[in-house]
């Protein structure tokens, strides 16, 4: 019963980040969407706010990089589209004012902790992606550097459909990545 409060909690936290960010998020939000009793918050989480948005962020940042691990890698090219596929739904809820908790705790210069948890989310992100594109026959080097471009892509279109309020950023360059990779590794 805690755990299931602890992780209700959690999640309420990434939805509160993706939404409102750390400094909108609220204490009194957190626990009427989570259903979570007053006393939870302290009792789950002893550090206070900065350690449950800590939490969730890096247990965002696990769950994106386990969808990650599971994209096919038939080729190169197909890791691209399976990439795009799964991160459009993500962007387009962007389009009405939805962003990334993990980038949501970057926000705060005084936070070099919430910093490093983004940073340590990203990279595992590239990671993987890597690994998923270096299984489709890439070399390494060159799997690192699309898959940075790639989470370079999907934080990007965050900001710009959100600005926007419209999916077109993230269809314009969805549609150059997947006609560059498709040109440089037609079979690979």
């Amino acid at each position: 019963m805690a755990t299931e409060t602890r992780g209700r909690m959690l999640e309420a936290a990434v939805q509160a980040l993706q939404w409102r960010g750390v400094a909108g998020m609220s204490f009194t939000e957190l626990l009427r969407d989570s259903g979570a009793a007053r006393g939870a918050i302290y009792h789950h989480f002893p550090g206070g706010k900065a350690q449950l948005v800590a939490e969730a962020a890096t247990r965002n940042g696990q769950d994106i990089r386990a969808h990650l691990a599971a994209l096919p890698a038939g080729s190169p090219h197909a890791v691209v589209e399976a990439f795009l596929t799964f991160v459009r739904p993500v962007i387009e809820a962007a389009t009405t004012g939805s962003g990334c908790a993990v980038a949501a705790v970057t926000v705060d210069p005084e936070s070099d902790t919430l910093r490093e948890v983004a940073a340590t989310a990203f990279g595992s992100w590239i990671e993987q992606l890597s690994e998923r594109l270096a299984a489709a026959g890439l070399p390494p080097r060159e799997a690192d550097g699309l898959a940075a471009m790639l989470i370079t892509l999907l934080e990007g279109a965050h900001v710009l459909c959100r600005a926007a309020g419209t999916l077109e950023p993230f269809e314009q360059t969805a549609r150059t990545a997947l006609a560059l990779t498709q040109s440089r590794y037609p079979s690979a």
